[in-house]
Order: C-alpha cells, then structure tokens, then sequence
C-alpha cells in the first residue's frame, strides 16, 4: 500500500553520484554478507523456491538453531518484501528460525517467473497460499505450530490464519497491525484529509475528496492515489522509509540491482489484490482467538493506526493477549527498533508457547 511513498523516499535517499553510491554500496553489502552468515552446525539457512498454489515461490529460512520456535512472517504491501530487511533482523536468528516468504507478486517470486505467470491476484488466492507456506514450513522443519507474525498488510492474512487455524499456530503477533471493518469507520480517510488541508496540498486534497470516504467504491488506482497522498503527511513513516527501507533494500547482500527495480514493480503487479480488500470485517470474522494473541504498533503510525487496532484487540478473547506500543515510531517500527521487538518476543511471546511447536 506504500508504494509511491517508498519510491518517493528513494528519490530523496539517492542524492550523491553514481560511481560513490555503487563504490559504498558495494562495501556495505560485503560486510552485510559476512553479519548475515550461519556457521552454526545446528543452523540453518536456506533460500529457495517452493511450489505454493501451482506458483514456484520464494522462501527463506535461517536461524542460528534448529531447535529454537519458529516464527514464520508475512510482509506488508501488497507486494513488499521484508527479505530485504534481513540485516536489521539478523540478532533475531540467534533465538528463533525466522522465515520468509515473497508473496506471488512480490519480489524474488515475481521476477522469477515474471509478471504474467503470477495468476490470480486477489486475498483469497495469498490467503490460501499463506496457509500452504506454514504447512510446508511445519514439514520441513519438522515442528506442529509456527509463531505467525503478520506484518502490515500481511496481519490481515496471518490473523485469519491463526483465527481460522490454531492447530497451525502456536501465537499470533501483528506487527504495523491492519484492521478491516467492512467500510464503517471512516475516520483515516478524514485524517488524511485534514493532514493534506493543513499541509496546503490542495490538488492531492481535491482528489481525496472526489474518490469519497467509502474504500468499497474504490479502484486499484485510486487505493495507490489516497495511500500516496496519506502518507506521505506522515513524517514518521517517511522517514523510516528512507532509514530502514530504502537503505536496506540498497545494501541488501541478497538483492542485486536488477532485484531493486523488482521491488518496485511488485507493488503495481499486487495492487489489484487491493479493491478486494474494502469489504473484509475483522469483527464479523470473529474475535475469539485459541492461541496467544500479540500486537506491536508504532505510537504514531498514520498508516494502521494504533487507535484502530487498539479497538479490536480490546475486544479480542485469546488465553493471553497483549498490547505494545513502540514510543516515537510509525509504521515498520520493529523494524526501526529491532531490539524492543526482540526483547518482546523474548520476554512475552516465547515464554507463551507450549511444548507442541
């Protein structure tokens, strides 16, 4: 859903020549490579394509120990890869096996078979490709349940994975959390037009405004419209886009140039999931949660706001369930402060699990 935005951060983060940015670039990811190394005899760490839902798709899985939970993660976006994010993640290895997956339509999936093989785009088709990647993750690994953490975008999909299966799912924790209530509560679209009257943005103003509160009326183009225009009041978000993202994906030992342009045009390739999206209820779906039940949210996130998610986990029943929030950060906030995450995982989320992962 950020697409503009990361590509607008792009434009302010690359600002110096281009010999001087290949020359650091080069430096960085070679000593990125050498962090990112398992040389444990009980590690693991394999990246390879897997077929889910008749597609050959991407997946990674590296931990310092094999024994450790698993926690399986599902991106953002549509269409953004967190496998660009592996560097910031990296101490996260040594205490659990962290898999990743790029959707169809996302990253190293997509440029591996091309924009044209990637079938059905819709939530459904990435929902029952989410539930393919645990079951082939639980085989392969040889574990019952995986920790499933949803990322933004991808908590829609993981929540309803841990709702719908908990015999898969040994905890939930949503990360930049997404709730859908089926277009009854409009108060984002209102926020964004405030930002973009007080920002005097007036011609991005009036298109907000054209397209109307009601996302279920809205198309793939007019979602990329109003997320560009939204975020891009919110400074904390964009910067992160420009601290974390943009110089992770840049230094990314794991992508190569060509793997960047990709990153890019995956958000196209998976916008038309989007429109299917208005109409999805959280609270119709359900609030009652077998497996723990875990949110992280930046405190001022403009993009999924921690008042909206806030909302629905006070109404969610799970045997335990917890709310953080991570002070002076927007969206992708585990990831602008990854030790806060990983001191949580440690201290709330493992200590929760039993002994079926």
């Amino acid at each position: 859903m950020l697409a503009p935005l990361i590509t607008a951060a792009a434009c302010a983060t690359v600002a110096t020549p281009a010999a001087g940015l290949l020359a650091r670039r080069a430096i960085v990811r070679s000593g990125n490579a050498r962090r990112l190394r398992i040389t444990s005899s009980h590690g693991i760490d394999e990246q390879d394509f897997v077929r889910i839902g008749g597609l050959e798709q991407w997946l990674s899985l590296r931990g310092e120990d094999r024994a450790n939970p698993v926690v399986v993660e599902l991106h953002g976006g549509p269409g953004s890869s967190n496998s660009i994010l592996a560097n910031v993640s990296r101490d996260w290895e040594r205490h659990v096996t962290l898999v990743r997956w790029d959707m169809r339509g996302t990253g190293k999936t997509l440029r591996g078979s091309g924009a044209d093989s990637q079938g059905d785009m819709t939530f459904d088709r990435l929902l029952q490709d989410a539930v393919e990647v645990v079951e082939h993750v639980r085989a392969r690994l040889g574990v019952q349940r995986v920790v499933l953490m949803g990322c933004s975008f991808g908590s829609a999909i993981a929540m309803r994975i841990a709702r719908s299966r908990p015999e898969l799912v040994s905890a939930y924790i949503g990360t930049d959390q997404k709730i859908f209530d089926g277009g009854r509560d409009a108060s984002d679209y209102y926020a964004a037009l405030d930002r973009l009257r007080q920002a005097g943005k007036k011609k991005e103003l009036a298109a907000v405004r054209e397209m109307g509160p009601d996302q279920r009326l809205w198309s793939a183009e007019q979602f990329s419209h109003f997320n560009r225009f939204a975020s891009a009041t919110d400074p904390h978000t964009f910067a992160a886009m420009k601290s974390v993202v943009m110089k992770s994906l840049w230094y990314s030992p794991l992508h190569s140039l060509r793997e960047i342009i990709t990153f890019f045009k995956s958000f196209m390739v998976s916008a038309p999931v989007l429109p299917g999206t208005a109409s999805l209820d959280d609270w119709a779906d359900g609030t009652r949660f077998d497996v723990p039940f875990f949110v992280v949210q930046g405190a001022c996130d403009l993009v999924n706001t921690p008042t909206r998610a806030r909302a629905f986990f006070d109404d969610v029943q799970a045997p335990v369930k917890e709310f953080a929030l991570i002070e002076d950060a927007g969206h992708f906030a585990v990831y602008k402060r990854p030790e806060l995450f990983l001191d949580f995982l440690l201290t709330r989320v493992l200590p929760c699990l039993d002994s079926t992962r």
